[in-house]
């Protein structure tokens, strides 16, 4: 004797039978529909700035630049903020480890950035 029912699962209802033979069940269903799923196409990379000589500043961590205070050609002290990174509700402080003159701002404000990707340089 065969039962009809109505499963639900993950949202989605499927109709199965389940037929009674002897001491075991034996459940079909049919096959789920299967879903084409397409990635959205990526929009083009912006170019990236050159890159100027000196003394490598990246980013620490994967985050979205808030503010750059810095600019090309300002010659900065050790310890002096760049720009700030937003990462997790937090704003980190991204500072100059020498002292020099900015010679590339690779960022903009707004901009998202990898952890290693290359923010400022100087020299």
């Amino acid at each position: 004797m065969a039962k009809r029912y109505s499963v639900n699962v993950n949202g989605k209802i499927y109709d199965v039978t389940v037929e009674e033979i002897g001491e075991t069940a034996a459940v079909s269903a049919p096959e789920p529909k299967k879903e084409e799923f397409s990635a959205p196409k990526a929009a083009p990379a912006a170019p990236k700035a050159q890159l100027g000589s000196g003394t490598r500043v990246d980013a620490p961590l994967n985050g979205t630049v808030l503010s750059i205070s810095a600019k090309n050609g300002d010659t900065v002290r050790a310890g002096d903020v760049l720009c700030v990174i937003e990462a997790m509700k937090m704003e980190n402080d991204i500072v100059a480890p020498c002292d020099g003159k900015i010679t590339s701002v690779s960022v903009q404000k707004g901009s998202s950035v990898n952890a290693g990707e290359t923010l400022f340089t100087i020299e």
